[in-house]
């Protein structure tokens, strides 16, 4: 599995930890295990650009998702295809934001983001209410286990 980080930003951040929690969630999701995954972390700049041309929407965000050759999760008596899962674009200080409004660290707010960014790489949507039940609960599964196992306090 090939996941590479790209930080195009000033900001000082555990990159390790963001390709463990890639993989931890790759493996869960029996994502196949050739498949490449790109993170990126932009500044708020970069992230605004993206955000109006692709989403026409104003401002910064978080998180944005950009699948390449549409892998799903993988499942029961079906080998899992092989490809590129596509490329996640985060931006920290958005995250920092987040993280300050709800009470956890920034760190924490990314990993969660790449958590998010994976599922939304997967196919999984939260435009209606169950679908965002789905993947917000199975986001938190994810990012839970994934902390317990590295031996961190979960907020």
């Amino acid at each position: 599995m090939s996941i590479d980080v790209l930080n195009e930003t000033e900001v000082a951040l555990d990159e390790l930890e963001l390709v463990a929690c890639a993989r931890y969630v790759l493996q869960e999701m029996r994502v196949h295990p050739q498949a490449d995954l790109c993170l990126r972390l932009v500044d708020e700049s970069a992230m605004e650009t993206l955000h109006v041309q692709w989403m026409d929407l104003p401002g910064p965000t978080d998180v944005m998702s950009f699948p390449m050759d549409e892998l799903r999760p993988g499942r029961d008596g079906v080998p899992p295809q092989e490809g590129v899962l596509g490329d996640i674009v985060l931006c920290p200080t958005v995250a920092a934001k987040q993280a300050r409004e709800a009470g956890h660290a920034t760190e924490e707010e990314l990993l969660l983001l790449t958590t998010h960014g994976i599922l939304h790489l997967l196919g999984f949507d939260h435009a209606e209410p169950e679908e965002e039940k789905e993947m917000f609960e199975l986001q938190r599964q994810l990012l839970l286990t994934f902390l317990a196992t590295r031996g961190r306090p979960s907020t």
